[in-house]
Protein backbone atom coordinates (compact mmCIF):
# COMPACT_ATOMS: atom_id res chain seq x y z
CA UNK A 1 0.00 0.00 0.00
CA UNK A 2 1.74 3.14 -1.23
CA UNK A 3 0.55 6.49 0.13
CA UNK A 4 -0.44 9.17 -2.35
CA UNK A 5 2.07 11.98 -1.84
CA UNK A 6 0.68 14.20 -4.54
CA UNK A 7 2.93 16.92 -5.86
CA UNK A 8 5.50 16.41 -3.07
CA UNK A 9 6.31 12.80 -3.98
CA UNK A 10 9.81 13.64 -5.24
CA UNK A 11 10.76 15.70 -2.20
CA UNK A 12 9.42 13.14 0.27
CA UNK A 13 11.11 10.26 -1.56
CA UNK A 14 14.42 12.13 -1.63
CA UNK A 15 14.13 12.89 2.07
CA UNK A 16 13.57 9.19 2.82
CA UNK A 17 16.48 8.15 0.59
CA UNK A 18 18.86 10.68 2.13
CA UNK A 19 17.81 9.67 5.64
CA UNK A 20 18.29 5.97 4.91
CA UNK A 21 21.65 6.72 3.31
CA UNK A 22 22.82 8.64 6.36
CA UNK A 23 21.67 5.89 8.69
CA UNK A 24 23.49 3.29 6.57
CA UNK A 25 26.65 5.42 6.59
CA UNK A 26 26.50 5.79 10.38
CA UNK A 27 26.00 2.05 10.87
CA UNK A 28 28.96 1.34 8.59
CA UNK A 29 31.14 3.89 10.40
CA UNK A 30 30.27 2.46 13.84
CA UNK A 31 30.91 -1.10 12.61
CA UNK A 32 34.31 -0.17 11.17
CA UNK A 33 35.26 1.76 14.31
CA UNK A 34 34.25 -1.17 16.51
CA UNK A 35 36.47 -3.50 14.49
CA UNK A 36 39.41 -1.12 14.86
CA UNK A 37 38.91 -0.71 18.61
CA UNK A 38 38.53 -4.48 19.05
CA UNK A 39 41.80 -5.00 17.15
CA UNK A 40 43.60 -2.40 19.28
CA UNK A 41 42.27 -3.93 22.48
CA UNK A 42 43.46 -7.35 21.38
CA UNK A 43 46.94 -5.97 20.71
CA UNK A 44 47.08 -4.34 24.15
CA UNK A 45 45.93 -7.53 25.83
CA UNK A 46 48.53 -9.58 23.93
CA UNK A 47 51.32 -7.18 24.94
CA UNK A 48 50.16 -7.28 28.53
CA UNK A 49 50.14 -11.08 28.64
CA UNK A 50 53.62 -11.23 27.08
CA UNK A 51 55.08 -8.81 29.64
CA UNK A 52 53.54 -10.65 32.56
Amino acid sequence: MIPDLGRYALEVSLAYLISLGLIAALVLWVWMRARAVRRQLSEVENRRSENG
